[in-house]
């Protein structure tokens, strides 16, 4: 048995050649859930549907978010009845080109519960009132749909109504990811990290914002002075996620603060990855970011940006996966490949080399 932790784009790419090393039947991946928000009443989950949807076999690989081909009907109707009812909704249609961890285009801002000081422009917060009524699992990340600032797909769209009706229906998330995995069959054992709330929040120099409104909305435009994953010291990793660690724990090349963070936040983490071997991917080659924000999430939260930095991040880990032509010194055994993934066959070979190092630790 093997668990990997999963969020933005970095793990997903690595499993797509899980079974180069692995049986996929004793492969358990804990998906992070604080980049979730409830977006017009749904319940959208960015990192378990990218593991869902390519599990599936449906994910749309050009931007590694959302159902390949789908239709955005429902998405741009939203658009056009803002537009005409001067809603004040978005000042700008992310088209589905554009290459994210994320969803959506850009919106506009009229309210935000994490900072006094108002941050435009940016999505439609609901209220602060409504933030921590209604739905538990939402809190603090709850959005109108006015103008939708994420772009959802239609057949996207459906995966979250039937997600959030089983959840009003009284089931949990877990429950609810293992029945969705199970209607897109996939091979892999799928877990929320959590069945509580908890939000990424990103402080920078012009307010608080969720990470989706950070990433997706502005683009990663703001300087970072910190993150926060609010909920995180009262909510519980599920009793599935606790057993999943205590098998020997993969770490793809995903970024450490907002995709891996979350999940290391939660009580007694850290603790039991400190008694199991685990191996990280760096998602670096030396100072040079593959993909996304980490970069600048790393500046902002105290770390050097660079695989030292995630060295630095990740104290538990017993070995690194690093590129050929990373030359960095750590204190900690390190096995070497080319550690880009464009296809299967990168991350294939990237996992045997997972493989590898977790053999040097065991």
């Amino acid at each position: 048995m093997v668990t990997f932790l999963a969020g933005g784009t970095g793990t997903p790419k690595l499993l797509d050649g899980v079974d180069a090393a692995f049986d996929p039947a004793e492969v358990t991946v804990v998906a992070n859930t604080g980049d979730d928000v409830e977006l017009g009443g749904l319940l959208v989950c960015p990192d378990l549907d990218t593991v869902l949807f390519a599990g599936g076999g449906v994910l749309d690989r050009e931007t590694w978010w959302g159902i390949e081909d789908d239709t955005t009907a429902t998405h741009d109707e939203l658009q056009r009845l803002a537009d005409a009812a001067d809603l004040d909704g978005p000042s700008g249609s992310r088209t589905r080109s554009d290459d994210s961890e994320g969803h959506g285009p850009s919106g506009s801002r009229t309210w935000s519960d994490y900072d006094a000081e108002s941050v435009a422009p940016g999505p439609r917060y609901l209220p602060p009132d409504r933030q921590t009524a209604g739905r538990r699992l939402a809190r603090w990340r709850r959005f109108s749909g006015v103008a939708e600032f994420m772009e959802i797909g239609d057949r996207d769209r459906a995966v979250h109504v039937t997600r959030t009706s089983l959840l009003d229906e009284g089931h949990t998330l877990t429950e609810v990811t293992r029945i969705l995995a199970d209607a897109f069959e996939l091979d892999v054992a799928l877990l929320p990290m959590s069945d509580d709330p908890v939000a990424t929040v990103v402080h920078t120099q012009e307010g608080a914002m969720h990470f989706q409104e950070y990433w997706v909305a502005r683009r990663a435009a703001p300087t970072v002075e910190g993150v926060e994953f609010r909920g995180a010291t009262t909510a519980e990793p599920t009793p599935a996620v606790r057993d999943a660690l205590d098998d020997p724990v993969v770490i793809g090349p995903s970024n450490p603060v907002t995709s891996v963070g979350p999940i290391r936040a939660l009580p007694g983490v850290d603790d039991a990855l400190a008694e199991v071997p685990v191996v990280a991917v760096s998602p670096f080659v030396e100072d040079r970011v593959f993909s996304g924000p980490a970069a600048e999430l790393m500046r902002g939260t105290g770390l050097d940006p660079s695989t030292a930095g995630v060295a630095d991040a990740y104290p538990f880990v017993d070995a690194f996966v690093l590129d050929v032509d990373d030359g960095t010194d750590l204190d900690r055994p390190v096995v070497r490949t080319d550690t880009r993934i464009d296809d299967e066959t990168d991350a294939r070979r990237v996992v045997r080399t997972v493989a590898d190092a977790l053999a040097e630790v065991a």
